[in-house]
This record gives structure tokens, sequence and C-alpha cells, in this order.
């Protein structure tokens, strides 16, 4: 299950990547716009990742109870309730997108930050919606249909990026249309296979459909605390593009939100490893077959490991080449150096990641979405957040305190969560035996 999630994850990366590549051709200023408005970005993301995850959790526990009814039933409650939640989202994000950024010290980049988030945002149910969808077929195993979908989605991207912002000359605006276009594509590939096609073992189809607070929940209960934990991720991104500027200058947030895509990049082996063992779980969960998921526990962060090795290993070598992608015109080329600096301060980064991410997910898979936010705002706010400060402003750092701090932040969290984790599981099957 792990590798075609790890291929469409990466693809998703990838395209978000070339975002930014073509981005760079206007310049450091577009570029530091758009890592503005990158924290509240992750709002949309972590929405429809979270509603992703609390249907990946509900639904595969009723596969595993043998309910194909609830199953079928709940696929169609995910659909509705992203609708719904999509839509009120939106509205919040365009009214606070422009108090948000100058809070930030958008400064001189603020129009970039503007037409860039506007357009986003005024089409967010295009990119929540996919993700939540990901999260029925995930459920029932069916990963290889949500890496066609992603594969699909980031050629498109990638092919219309340049057109959009340097042939129809519409800049940074140009992008987040390329964005939106190509996520749409992928609502009407899994709604295709929904209702044309019919050929997945879920159908969320309205034949199948009764109201159910309890199913609501069930999905709600995973899904909320999980779109939660990108908001807590913005909110660390949006802290640490603050301080940023207060001990640099919008060249620093530029450094960092450009470099963080590539961060995302080497991760999402270790996020798709982990998204995997969402259903694994859910599934056993629901079976009351908990010494299995002790060994998915332990057999996804030990595989999350060698491939975190490998990432870093990588990544570090190659820095210099990959920000090449960033910095190739005049106006990006000063950024080169401190680029290549901030990718290779992150290898520890990965590392730890490996054994922390399986853990939060593994809460994820059981039900407890609220224990799984809690470690990110333990993660993100407490441990990160405290560390970049210190080092940054404390101990007079600068810019590279605040890498510093994120590296330090993981590393603590991570150790916290891998024993919660396994306590957690090992106390499970002791009251079960």
């Amino acid at each position: 299950m792990s590798i075609p999630l790890i291929i469409s994850m990466l693809l998703v990366s990838i395209y978000n990547l070339a975002d930014a590549a073509w981005v760079a051709g206007l310049g450091s200023d577009a570029l530091a716009g758009v890592g503005f408005v990158t924290p509240l970005f992750l709002i949309l993301v972590g929405l429809g990742n979270g509603l992703g995850g609390g249907a990946t959790s509900a639904l595969s526990k009723y596969i595993g109870q043998q309910r194909k009814d609830k199953a079928d039933n709940g696929g169609l409650h995910v659909i509705i309730l992203t609708t719904i939640i999509s839509l009120i989202i939106t509205v919040l994000l365009l009214l606070a997108l422009k108090p948000l950024v100058t809070m930030m010290g958008a400064g001189n980049t603020l129009n970039y930050a503007l037409d860039y988030g506007q357009i986003m945002f005024a089409g967010s149910i295009l990119f929540v919606l996919p993700n939540a969808m990901y999260g029925i077929l995930r459920a029932e195993g069916d990963v290889n249909r949500t890496m066609v979908a992603m594969a699909i989605s980031g050629i498109l991207n990638i092919i219309i990026d340049p057109i959009f912002i340097y042939t129809l000359n519409l800049g940074v605006k140009g992008a987040a249309l390329a964005t939106l276009l190509s996520s749409a594509l992928v609502i009407l590939i899994i709604s295709y296979w929904f209702y044309i096609k019919k050929d997945t073992y879920i159908k969320p189809t309205k034949t199948n459909f009764k109201f159910s607070k309890k199913i609501s929940y069930d999905i709600l209960k995973v899904g909320i605390p999980a779109s939660l934990e990108l908001l807590l991720t913005s909110i660390l991104i949006t802290v640490l593009s603050t301080i940023l500027t207060m001990v640099a200058s919008t060249d620093a947030v530029a450094v960092y939100s450009t470099g963080w895509r590539v961060v995302s990049l080497g991760t999402m082996p270790i996020i798709g490893i982990s998204t995997a063992l969402v259903s694994i779980v859910g599934a056993n969960y629901g079976a009351k077959q908990l010494e299995n998921i002790k060994l998915a526990h332990r057999y996804s962060m030990r595989l999350a490991l060698l491939i975190a090795i490998l990432t870093g290993a990588i990544i570090y070598i190659f820095a210099p080449q990959i920000v090449v992608l960033f910095s190739y015109s005049a106006g990006s080329a000063h950024l080169a150096g401190t680029m290549t600096d901030f990718l290779r301060n992150m290898t520890l980064y990965y590392l730890f990641m490996a054994f922390g991410a399986p853990s939060t997910f593994l809460f994820q898979g059981v039900g407890k979405g609220l224990t799984a936010m809690v470690q990110t705002l333990l993660r993100n706010v407490v441990f990160s957040i405290l560390c970049a400060y210190l080092f940054a402003l404390v101990l007079g750092m600068g810019e590279h305190g605040v890498w510093y701090g994120i590296v330090v932040g993981q590393i603590i969290a991570s150790i916290v969560t891998t024993i919660w984790a396994n306590t957690y599981i090992n106390r499970l099957i002791r009251l079960n035996t």
C-alpha cells in the first residue's frame, strides 16, 4: 500500500516544486510573496488530508467489521461533509488573507501574496475535495487509483504552469490557476470511477445514503483534529516566517518557504508509509487483531528509517544542484548559497520523522484523532517554535537558529511520540487479553 502512496505523494510534491521553480523566474519578491501564503494554503491541505484521514480511519474500521453498508453510507458522508466545510473555510480564508500576510511582514511582496492567495482560496473546494476522496479509496486499500489520479494532476500542472505564468503573462496568478485546474481534474477522474464506471468497493451513492450522526462523528472525530494538525503546521510556518523577518529579511522567508518544499518532498515517502498504516491499523482495530497493529507500527518505522537515511543522503549531496531550480534568474540567484545550507541543515529532520510520523498516524488509525493532534501541537507549536525562538533570538543565531530549532523540535517530539505510541499499543493488547 505504501509504494503507490509514496509515488503519488512524490508527484504532488514535485508539482509543488514546479510551482516554486516557475515562480522563481519572476524574482525573489514573487517567491517570497507565494511563501507568505504557504502557511495559509496548508490549512487547505490540512483540511483535505484531515477529512481524508477521517474517511480512511472510519471506513476501514467498518470494512474490518464487515459492515459494507456503513462503509458505503460513510463514503457519501465524507463527500457531503467535505463540501460544506470547504465552503465555510473559503470565506474565512479570503477575509483573513490580507490582514494575516501583512502581519507576517509581507511588505513589498504583499501584492504578489494577494494575487496568489485570492485565487487559491476562492477555489478551495477544488483542492480540498480530491484529498477527501482519496481517503475513501485508501480505506478500501485501493491506492493504485489514487496514484493514477495524482499523477495525471501533477503532470498537467507541470505542463500548464509556464503557459499560465509566462505565455499568458498571468504571473503568480497563473501558478494559482494552474494548480486549481489540475486539482479539479482529479475530482472528475474519481467521480468517473465512483458514478460512471462504478467498480470501486465502496459505493458512495445517493441510494446508499442515510444520514447518520454516528458515522459523521466517526469521520469528524479523526478528520477535524487531523485537519487542525496542518493548521498547527501553518501556525508554525507563520511564526517562523515572522521570526525570520525579525532576524533577517524577506529573502530569508523565500529561502525557508522554498527550501521547505524540498524538505516536504523528502518527507513524502515517510508520510506515504504512515498514511498506509492508518488503513492497516483501522482494519485490524475493527477486527480486534491487536498484535497486527504492533507489528505494522514497528515495521513502518523500520521501513521509514531506511528511506529517510537514503533521502537525507541524496538531498545533502545534491543540494547545490537542487537549488539551481529556484535560483536560475537574476532576481533569485543570490539565494542559492543560503538555500543550500538550509537543505543540508535539515538532514536529521528526516531521520527522526521516520519514528514520529508512523507513531502519530497510528492514533488516527485507532480513531484517536485528538491524541494525534496533541502530538502535532507539541511538535510544531511547543517544541519547534520554542527552540527556534531560543536559538534565533535568545542565542542570537539569526536565520540559522530558526533552522536548528526546527530540527531540534522534531527530535524531541519524535522521541516523545514514539514512546507514547509504544506504551499505548502495549496497554491496548494487555487490556484485551
